[in-house]
């Protein structure tokens, strides 16, 4: 009896109670939701203009950096923050597939959501929640603890990395310093659709690849860039709290399959990862602070710069880093012993090599096995061909009751926020051809061989956009000096383990000074490949020669331009932390256009007054021609 009366009640209930509210009886929840977003100006919200990554147009109104158009819910969302937030909200009651990964609206753009309901109070009985269960899944794989930014050093032989390059590790929940190898990496790159060099440096400048955010195993880039790109790595983990690691995942779900114009000065790798992080932390004003282009190494000093962003620096030095420093720290003899081991590990039963102590024994015997798997490595990226020489050498260590002294191996490449500014200005003072002059410079980017190494790869030069003009009081001619487009050395001192070539290329207009033709412009074409070698008499002095070619193209001359070829051989010389030294003599024979040779000699003096400020001495000699100045350069 008491169970038919409750199933009364039951039915007695189920026949006048109003039914379960949904979207769909609910025909003017979304216009509720509207009218709320729109009084409280969400569209404004530095939130939802991060999320849809819109920015100010100089002449009003706003315009997103996204590229893909289906990354935005209303025809005209590029450009209106106010009508992407209202289709946002439509589509959020929908379930048709949105977007370029096909889902619905609510898990297509969760980051979007998640604010939006949490700003507005949705009501999850008026407006119920998808469930995303790809999204929940590719979570639970990523299993976030903590967010680590990467800095690659530059790696010189690529011109997409001539900067250095940046990314964001995702460690994992327990993760060890064994097992870091196995995290996830994020990073922003171009997917390049042309093989021919001209259009792959315009279309990197122009905008004519397109960017995606990618996913990739930490161990796989550590092998790519340290392994085979000899670049050493600095790690720096972020203090980022879960929520605002749960916001940056969301957001990169989001964007994982859209693209950006890629643009390498400007929006590149380092400013969108920056985009990233002001998702997670909106309180973060970090990519407003780039506006003309964007220097990964400025992004880390930037980041750096904010207070309590940044939780600990961890260095990991390239393979090829720690052999050199470990070679370096043997004695002539033991570098000849661990040569001929490299070659003949049978010689470690020697006479010879037994009269070392057993624990430099351990040394050569480890750094030998060591460089020949590194090589290896480099080799074939699959099996090492010297497994047996490898063997050998380890046996013959096994039979050692030493340990090797421990050798310190920092990057040469030092954190990048110790370095100077990547911009510098200029202004001197000299005298040329007995007149007396003022100069002004201005350089774009980047460092030169007689800025401050700190925080650069040592004896690199890569110069972009430099102009230089003076004036001559005693005829009141002001001229433009030089123009330099691009200047860029490398220099790699070849070694007993390690033979790497030297080069160098410039383009830029320079004064040429001839009787028929004083000050006049002309531009200049030059490179080379060539060899370096590097001693340690004082701090570290670096030899160097270069075969050149070299095209110059003047009215100045009798022909429109003169080519030829030529040698160029000098010496960088750092004193210490402050004071370095540049000198070199160039010789150059031109036997076709105008027909003419030409002796060039330089002398450069550079003192670091402070990390942006350096006072510099130049002493220039070409043909009959000599000039000098001094000028205080302020790097910003």
């Amino acid at each position: 009896m008491l169970r038919l009366t409750l199933l009364c009640l039951l039915a007695s209930y189920l026949l006048v109670a109003p039914p379960a509210r949904s979207a769909a009886n609910e025909p003017d929840y979304l216009a509720e939701l509207i009218h709320q977003a729109t009084a409280a100006q969400l569209a404004a919200q530095r939130h939802w203009q991060l999320l849809l990554h819109y920015r100010p147009n100089r002449a009003g109104g706003y315009t997103s950096e996204m590229d893909d158009p289906q990354f935005f819910l209303a025809p005209n969302g590029k450009t209106d923050p106010q009508a992407e937030l209202a289709a946002t909200l439509r589509y959020f009651f929908s379930t048709a597939l949105v977007g370029s990964s096909g889902q619905t609206a609510q898990c297509a753009f969760i980051a979007r959501y998640h604010w939006l309901k949490a700003t507005l109070s949705i009501d999850d009985l008026r407006l119920p929640p998808q469930r995303c269960a790809r999204f929940q899944r590719w979570v639970a794989e990523l299993n976030p603890a903590s967010i680590t930014l990467i800095f690659t050093s530059a790696y010189m032989n690529n011109p997409a990395s001539l900067f250095g390059h940046t990314l964001l590790r995702i460690d994992r929940q327990g993760q060890t310093e064994q097992t870091r190898l196995l995290a996830y990496t994020i990073g922003y790159a171009a997917r390049v659709t042309s093989s021919n060099g001209l259009d792959y440096v315009v279309s990197g400048i122009s905008g004519g690849f397109r960017g995606y955010f990618s996913i990739e195993p930490y161990y796989s880039l550590v092998k790519e860039y340290g392994d085979f790109e000899n670049r050493d790595i600095w790690e720096y983990r972020l203090n980022l709290t879960k929520s605002q690691i749960g916001r940056m995942l969301m957001h990169l779900w989001e964007l994982r399959n859209s693209y950006f114009d890629y643009y390498f000065f400007k929006e590149n790798c380092a400013y969108q990862l920056l985009s990233l992080l002001e998702a997670a932390n909106p309180e973060l004003h970090l990519t407003d602070q780039f506006t003309g282009w964007t220097v990964p190494a400025d992004t880390v000093r930037l980041l750096t710069s904010q207070p309590g962003l940044i939780a600990e620096i961890t260095p990991r030095p390239a393979p090829s880093t720690q052999l050199r420093r470990q070679l370096t720290a043997l004695s002539g003899q033991e570098q000849r012993a661990m040569n001929r081991l490299i070659h003949t590990p049978e010689w470690a039963q020697s006479a010879a090599f037994a009269n070392l102590a057993a624990e430099r024994q351990a040394l050569i015997l480890e750094l030998a096995s060591d460089y020949l798997r590194y090589r290896g490595i480099r080799e074939t990226r699959d099996s090492n061909p010297h497994r047996d020489q490898i063997h050998g050498l380890l046996v013959a260590r096994s039979h050692l009751n030493a340990a090797s002294p421990p050798i310190p191996t920092p990057p040469y490449a030092t954190q990048p926020e110790l370095g100077h500014e990547s911009s510098r200005a200029g202004v001197g003072i000299g005298r040329h051809q007995g007149e007396w002059f003022t100069e002004l410079s201005v350089r774009a980017g980047y460092h030169d061989l007689l800025d401050p190494d700190a925080g650069y790869t040592p004896a690199a030069q890569i110069e972009v956009v430099g102009v230089s003009v003076r004036y001559y009081p005693e005829r009141q001619r002001l001229s433009l000096d030089r123009l330099t487009v691009l200047d860029i050395v490398s220099l790699s001192p070849v070694d007993s383990l390690f033979f790497v070539p030297s080069w160098k290329v410039r383009a830029g207009l320079e004064t040429v000074n001839l009787e028929e033709c004083r000050y006049c412009l002309a531009f200049n074409l030059n490179g080379g490949i060539g060899l370096a070698a590097q001693t340690h008499w004082l701090d570290g002095e670096l030899y160097f020669i270069f075969p050149e070619l070299d095209i110059t193209v003047s009215h100045a001359f009798g022909e429109p331009q003169r080519s030829g070829a030529g040698v160029t051989a000098g010496a960088l010389v750092t004193l210490n932390d402050r004071w370095k030294i540049l000198v070199s003599s160039t010789y150059l024979h031109y036997p076709w256009g105008d027909t003419s040779q030409e002796l060039r000699a330089f002398f450069g003096l550079s003192h670091a007054l402070a990390q942006n400020l350096v006072l510099r001495f130049e002493l220039y000699h070409r043909d009959q021609n000599t000039q000098a100045a001094l000028t205080l350069h302020a790097f910003f």
